[in-house]
């Protein structure tokens, strides 16, 4: 019989292991905004030397693994696992950055989501013993996105006003079994929540739902409320979807306003920088947490922070032929003392 398993959803870690290092790498539009003094390095041509945008993501994750375990001063060869994924096609993203890492590879595939499902997937094999190194990351890039999901760049579409703009980004977290924090003690695991949402140009109306709900089966399974976090932060709700959330927890009884805030508010300038809604893509929550977040856990203005990644499941192809968008959202508790 499972000890570690509480309530429907969530994990209790018994050993809470260390996030010991993170790294974070973005674009030029995510350097000009407010996080630009955070993040680790900021690339100011956005196809990274490379000839392609699809080239130019992955090199973003490759740059952010190799750096982290620097960072971490540690070699590849310490790493166990290593858990990526990435928005495009059979995560092309993640295969490229990592093939020449020879580290043991776990694919995974969440949407926006991937770094909280990375980062707890990682906090499970560390506690459960299977490995004393492991490292989350994922990445997007805009151009990339753009061509996959919606148009062109050459095409020149109208964006709504419900549109936001993918990260071009990256974030890698080293989780290791010994450390002195900031500390994994809970991963509650998202379940498929589809509204029959079908633009794909109002991803934080499609997603606020899956985060709620979450969110929600976190309280419900810990007995951990709004009051005991210092932040709620939602992965690339933008705008729209932010204020969906807070409304939808509101409903079950749960009021978050004032501990609760998304990435994709976060990372852009909304005053000078045309982004409509906010932020999305996988690199939104990754380059967020893995800059300011962690800092602000290492500094103690945030000791006690639920980590909640939002992705949308969507297949252009499925949506063509009538269907809708499916979401889901994992959540990472992280705290700076384990007594917390």
């Amino acid at each position: 019989m499972s000890t570690k398993h509480i309530g429907k959803q969530t994990a209790q870690l018994a050993s809470p292991p260390t996030i010991t290092e993170t790294f974070s790498v973005v674009g030029s539009k995510e350097g000009n905004g407010p996080l630009r003094t955070y993040f680790d390095e900021i690339v100011e041509d956005n196809t990274f030397g490379e000839d392609s945008w699809e080239k130019a993501e992955s090199k973003f994750m490759s740059t952010a693994i190799q750096k982290v375990v620097q960072k971490a001063s540690l070699s590849t060869s310490d790493i166990q696992y290593l858990l990526a994924g990435d928005l495009l096609n059979q995560c092309s993203s993640a295969h490229y950055a990592v093939r020449d890492t020879n580290i043991p590879f776990m694919g995974i595939y969440g949407a926006c989501s991937t770094m909280a499902e990375g980062l707890g997937l990682a906090g499970l094999l560390v506690d459960g013993g299977f490995a004393d190194h492991a490292v989350a990351t994922t990445s997007s890039h805009f151009c990339s996105a753009e061509k996959q999901f919606r148009f062109p760049l050459e095409y020149g579409g109208q964006r709504t006003p419900t549109a936001q703009w993918t990260v071009t980004g990256s974030g890698a977290a080293v989780v290791s079994a010994l450390g002195d924090g900031p500390y994994i003690t809970h991963v509650t695991t998202g379940k498929v929540v589809d509204m029959g949402i079908s633009d794909v140009n109002n991803m934080g109306a499609a997603m606020a739902p899956a985060a709620a709900d979450t969110i929600a089966a976190h309280f419900q399974d810990t007995g951990f409320g709004p009051s005991d976090y210092d932040l709620i932060v939602t992965g690339d709700l933008g705008m729209v979807g932010r204020q969906l959330n807070i409304d939808l927890l509101s409903q079950q009884g749960y009021e978050v306003s004032d501990v609760i805030d998304d990435c994709g508010c976060m990372i852009y300038d909304f005053e000078t920088e045309d982004v409509h809604a906010g932020a999305s893509g996988c690199g939104c929550s990754a380059s967020v947490f893995c800059s300011k977040l962690i800092e602000e856990l290492r500094s103690g203005a945030i000791k006690r922070l639920l980590f909640v990644a939002t992705g949308a499941l969507m297949s252009t192809t499925a949506l063509k032929q009538g269907e809708t968008i499916p979401c889901v959202a994992h959540a990472v508790r992280i705290v700076t003392d384990k007594a917390n």
